[in-house]
């Protein structure tokens, strides 16, 4: 039988020749002739290459050159072989990409762990939250290939040790209240401009950050008016960054239209300012914003741009809520509620201390008017084509029905009325 050898960590069989391995091994260490050294060297170091390396190497002329061009690609080759793309596609293959996600458990952040894991991605997942809650991001992708690290976003070296690795870094990071440990200004300016000078300094040339549509200074918001701040100094730390605004996102686990759906609790009456016809909205399926951000990961063109990602309709936000109620199945009876009155319920709700249902300036960020910015790049560009609210909002709203109408078909439903201003 042919003699093994365990060369590069891979088994060698060398045709029978009448030597043993002892021989082989003694040629290649005592020679007669000195230029053999180099040329069994070589020979060997081929056999336990790769046959992606073989034509490369195979080029010299000389069996120095070989054995020289080996030994060179091995100090130069500087890429993990988690980030080579290899396979037919799917989570037992490899997509090339290792991505850092931070504020990977909010909303939108498992949509996005969701897709790079069917996709064959490595994710590592900075968090600050409980075990429990990182459990059902387990599934989400091959054996190995989710990474949870504890992060502190005011440590820099946690920050640092969290991309290290990655090829990709994309920020959700947010929150809808302000704490006593992090305000509005920490979480989307201060984090989102740290993790841009980091990902610079580490060479990484993808990163991702999320905004909003109406991210604006002079909005009525604090949280719109940090998101614009948050958009500037991402753009000067990291002027290649790729910006994403959405509009407001809805899905199964939203506080949108959930948000509006609960009210039932509080009396049959739904509060609005103006009763919501002074109000336009756009929202935009949480699905289609984290395809968004896995398209624009590995496009690069995308490098430096800023997308609106909006749905596909607009709606008073009067008729949108309405419907809302149409598709639960649930009285809708809308009553007038001036600011200050509005604020001063709010602030009732935002005194608890753990998560309050609702804050003055979350009243204020949901009855401002959806911008529009048809010079910018969108959904369509990004090849997906945006789902309405009436495609998806029983998937949201069936939970919110009696059980009589539980499995009632969404034809009956009139849709919302729409509008173009």
């Amino acid at each position: 039988m042919s003699p093994l050898l365990r060369m590069g960590g891979k088994h060698v069989t060398g045709r029978s020749s009448g030597i043993t391995t002892n021989q082989f091994k003694a040629q290649l260490l005592m020679p007669a002739n000195p230029s053999a050294v180099v040329g069994k060297m070589a020979t060997a170091v081929l056999i336990s290459r790769s046959a992606s390396v073989l034509p490369r190497i195979s080029s010299s002329c000389s069996p120095s050159g070989l054995a020289a061009a080996s030994v060179t690609t091995v100090q130069q080759r500087k890429v993990h072989h988690a980030v080579i793309p290899k396979g037919k596609g799917g989570r037992s293959s490899s997509s090339g990409i290792s991505a850092t996600v931070f504020g990977a458990t909010g909303f939108l952040g498992r949509y996005v762990v969701n897709r790079l894991g069917r996709m064959g991605s490595q994710i590592i997942i900075p968090h600050r939250c409980d075990q429990y809650d990182l459990m059902y991001f387990r599934p989400m992708g091959d054996l190995g290939q989710i990474i949870f690290l504890e992060w502190d976003s005011k440590n820099k070296d946690s920050i640092k040790r969290a991309l290290e690795h990655s090829n990709v870094v994309i920020n959700l990071v947010g929150r809808e209240w302000e704490t006593r440990n992090f305000s509005f200004q920490d979480v989307f300016v201060t984090i989102p401009q740290q993790l841009a000078r980091a990902t610079k300094e580490a060479g990484i040339s993808k990163f991702i950050h999320l905004s909003h549509l109406n991210a604006d200074i002079r909005s009525p918001s604090k949280y719109l008016r940090n998101k614009a701040v948050g958009e500037q100094v991402v753009r000067e730390e990291f002027p290649d960054a790729i910006i994403m605004k959405p509009s407001e996102m809805f899905g199964r686990e939203d506080r949108f239209f959930n948000y509006f759906a609960n009210m039932r609790w509080f009396g049959n009456a739904i509060p609005l300012m103006a009763l919501g016809k002074k109000t336009v909205k756009q929202p935009v399926y949480v699905a289609d914003v984290g395809k968004a951000i896995i398209n624009a990961a590995r496009d690069p063109d995308a490098n430096g741009k800023t997308f609106a990602l909006v749905g596909p309709n607009r709606y008073l936000l009067h008729d949108l809520v309405e419907y809302i109620y149409a598709v639960a199945h649930r009285p809708f009876v809308p009553y007038p509620l001036p600011r200050p009155l509005y604020h001063l319920a709010a602030q009732f709700f935002a005194l608890n201390p753990f998560e309050p249902w609702t804050t003055p300036d979350k009243v204020d960020r949901f009855h401002t008017t959806d911008m529009k910015y048809p010079e910018l790049p969108g959904l369509e560009d990004l090849g997906i084509t945006a789902n309405s609210v009436e495609q998806k909002a029983i998937e949201i709203l069936r939970r919110h029905r009696r059980f009589r109408y539980l499995e009632a078909e969404l034809d009956e439903t009139k849709p919302a009325k729409t509008v173009n201003y």
